[in-house]
């Protein structure tokens, strides 16, 4: 199974990026506009991208952090979902993103750490300096 940490640094609070992470309408413009549907409750399911993303909320903690379990239509069907860790951590004037990827299929990881670079991070940088 592949694993790897992204960050992104975003200047607005904690709490703007944490709460648009788990609102529909924001989180599309996280990707550029593609359709999402999310929950802000724990056993939620989420998707993104047009449904190529999909997933539940395990865990989540107000402004500080967001574990969901994670799969895109890449996976096979007998693959076990992958793990997402959402750290938000604000500190003077920006949040610092960071995203711990885990329990990728094997030879996956690479694709899906490029995925948040250049599908979320880059739209949300625009979008917070709105």
């Amino acid at each position: 199974m592949d694993k790897f940490k992204v960050s992104v640094k975003l200047h607005c609070t904690a709490k703007e990026v944490f709460t648009g992470w788990l609102n529909d309408a924001v989180h599309a413009e996280f990707t550029g506009g593609s359709k999402a549907h999310t929950s802000p409750n724990e056993g939620g399911s989420f998707t993104a991208w047009d449904g190529y993303i999909s997933g539940t909320n395990v865990e989540i903690f107000p402004y500080k952090k967001i574990i969901q379990k994670w799969r895109t239509t890449d996976f096979a069907e007998t693959d076990e979902d992958s793990v997402i860790e959402l750290f938000f951590t604000f500190k003077d004037d920006h949040t610092l993103v960071t995203i711990t990827h885990s329990n990728i299929p094997d030879g996956q990881g690479e694709q899906y750490k490029k995925g948040w670079k250049d599908h979320y991070f880059a739209y949300m940088k625009k979008y917070f300096e709105k």
